[in-house]
């Protein structure tokens, strides 16, 4: 069975980090771009980081400038979203997602139909 599980997520103060971790069964990341998106109560999802296997480069949405860093482990089939400095604002429910065509990532499109695959949402709750 094809599957995308997002995890690692819970709560922790303001100024602190969290590392969520993207983890694929069923098929294998190398060639694909993985997305980390979220979603606040009441906004739109939003693109955090595109991470494009192809070549290595990786994409920033506003909210992970100077703060998130994504990183894979091939042999876990795993992309992890390391995020430092959480602010209250960080506060929403994470999402990744993965395509082999990585236009859509590369350009953090929220949209559901750009990927072929999203995973279930882990929660991030940053309180002050």
């Amino acid at each position: 069975e094809v599957q995308l599980q997002a995890s690692g997520g819970g709560s922790v103060q303001v100024g602190g980090s969290l590392r969520l971790s993207c983890t694929a069964s069923g098929f294998t990341f190398d060639g694909y771009a993985i997305g980390w998106f979220r979603q606040a109560p009441g906004k739109e999802r939003e693109g955090v980081l595109c991470l494009s296997t192809s070549d290595g480069r990786t994409y920033y949405g506003d909210p992970a400038k100077d703060r998130f860093t994504i990183s894979s482990d091939n042999a876990k089939n795993t992309v992890y979203l390391q995020m430092n400095s959480l602010k209250p604002e960080d506060t929403a429910v994470y999402y990744c997602s993965a395509d082999t065509d990585p236009f859509w990532c590369t350009h953090l499109s929220p949209v559901d139909s750009d990927y072929k695959y999203w995973g279930r949402g882990t929660q991030v709750t940053v309180s002050s």
